[in-house]
């Protein structure tokens, strides 16, 4: 079939915002304020960052802006896959923060008991599903290291399922499924990111927090050594501590710059199955967060209304000089194309189905693959950015550190590697380019050739370096 047809008429934009729960924005800041701790970003870290200071100081002063809309960058684009995952796997954790894997381990899944409880205690609704996570193979290649994976899971006694063929067919039918490796992980599973969001404005307005929408920051500079001040279009914030959630898009503070890259991610969504179309595909007995075990996976889903969201894969792009504002970056027809096909590759049972929504975002990325935590202007300013697709649970982890860096209530977890090792800075265009251009092919060639990694990747093991796509 046509892939441009199933997408003809679909909607550019988030499936999660497009909700009639969404919330009006509240008011562009249009004067002069003070206050003790500002936050600057309305997405997971800032919102996190802000009802933690909340509960560790309730009669904290706190000011949030957000530059466009509550949830409108990564934390109401993303595929809402919950994880306890701080550093981006084992593999990845071990080699940049040796020692410290079993620690980090237990700090991630203690981070999302708390995710969760706060979920109960505030009545958020984040459609929160425990399903794990589960891996498919889709080639004898992949079928193989998956295989070696379980094996090595087992024994080490973590919670693991293996399904051959048929038995992975049956859970989830796709014809280009090999085996299955379902990961139960405690509390890992499935969210709606944009109701999380949501949920969290409405506590924090409710808590005292006062919140500005349509709010950019233009500069940041200190006032004195006790304060800074946030120079916004219509008023300018001052202020003693700052709190930077910024993530992928633009900060006036340098070493954020410095430390990550923003790469854009595309998804598309299903109109909603009906039952015999998931009957058809075998979705209607079991819930899976599905992704295929190579370098250039798909992330894939159902949500409460029984549409697939399906995102990644080959389509995954970075652009010269970092561009983050262009439209032509964001709506491009053979991204969101070259998804559809994908799409119907694994499920053509599906075929004739239409896509209702469209989307993109950027994912912040450093060299180490996973957050990078830092501060400036001696302790006043403090973040967490480069959650390089773990966001949705490492952002509330990341806000605590930024917090304690700020002085809240620091604790040991300011001791780690992970908080204290600097990460390798970017390399400048048009090198980064280049670099990136290398591993996206190399990547591409590698899942093609049965996981063997070539040359440049073997390379990039060695400078320390993370994938960049």
């Amino acid at each position: 079939m046509q892939y441009a047809e199933a997408l003809k008429d679909s909607k550019y934009g988030s499936v999660w915002l497009d909700s009639p729960d969404r919330p009006e924005p509240e008011p562009a800041l249009e004067e002069n304020i003070t206050c003790e701790l500002l936050v600057v970003g309305g997405g997971f870290t800032g919102l996190w960052g802000a009802l933690q200071a909340k509960e560790r100081r309730p009669d904290l002063d706190i000011v949030l802006i957000e530059k466009t809309f509550i949830a409108d960058g990564a934390s109401g684009r993303n595929g809402g896959f919950l994880s306890a995952d701080l550093a981006h796997g084992e593999a990845n954790t071990e080699h940049h923060f040796p020692g410290e894997e079993e620690v980090l381990y237990e700090l991630g899944k203690q981070n999302l008991r708390e995710m969760l409880a706060t979920f109960k205690k505030y009545n958020i609704d984040a459609h929160y599903e425990c399903v794990g996570e589960t891996e498919v193979a889709v080639d004898e290649g992949q079928l193989k290291d998956l295989r070696e994976y379980y094996e090595e899971e087992k024994a080490a006694g973590e919670d693991v399922t293996w399904f051959n063929e048929e038995e992975m067919q049956e859970q989830v039918n796709s014809p280009t499924y090999k085996a299955g490796l379902l990961f139960h992980n405690g509390l890992d599973g499935i969210v709606n990111p944009a109701r999380i969001c949501w949920g969290l404005k409405r506590v924090l307005l409710e808590l005292g927090v006062r919140i500005y929408e349509h709010t950019p920051v233009d500069k940041l500079l200190p006032r004195s050594r006790q304060r800074m001040k946030a120079f916004c279009p219509s008023g300018i914030i001052t202020c003693k501590k700052v709190l930077m959630g910024t993530n992928a898009f633009r900060s006036p503070v340098r070493k954020i710059r410095k430390s990550i890259i923003p790469v854009w991610d595309y998804q598309i969504a299903t109109e909603p199955l009906t039952q015999e179309q998931l009957e058809l595909i075998g979705w209607d007995k079991f819930h899976h967060a599905l992704g295929e075990f190579n370098n250039m996976f798909h992330y894939y889903r159902l949500t409460k209304d029984k549409r697939i969201t399906w995102g990644g894969g080959g389509a995954v792009r970075y652009y010269y000089n970092k561009n983050i504002s262009r439209r032509d970056c964001a709506d491009v027809p053979e991204a969101f194309e070259q998804l559809a096909k994908e799409f119907f590759e694994t499920f053509p049972q599906l075929e004739g189905i239409k896509f209702t929504h469209r989307w993109s975002g950027i994912i912040a990325t450093s060299t180490r693959f996973c957050m990078v935590p830092g501060s400036a202007y001696d302790g006043r300013v403090a973040w967490a950015v480069g959650y390089t697709g773990l966001g949705v649970g490492a952002s509330r982890f990341g806000a605590r550190i930024a917090l304690e860096l700020l002085g809240y209530d620091p604790s040991e977890i300011l001791d780690l590697q992970f908080v204290q090792k600097k990460p390798m800075p970017w390399a400048p265009e048009p090198i980064r380019w280049i670099g990136y251009k290398l591993t996206h092919a190399a990547l591409v060639k590698a899942d093609q050739n049965n996981g063997k990694r070539g040359l440049w990747l073997k390379l990039l093991d060695k400078l320390n370096m993370g994938f960049t796509c």
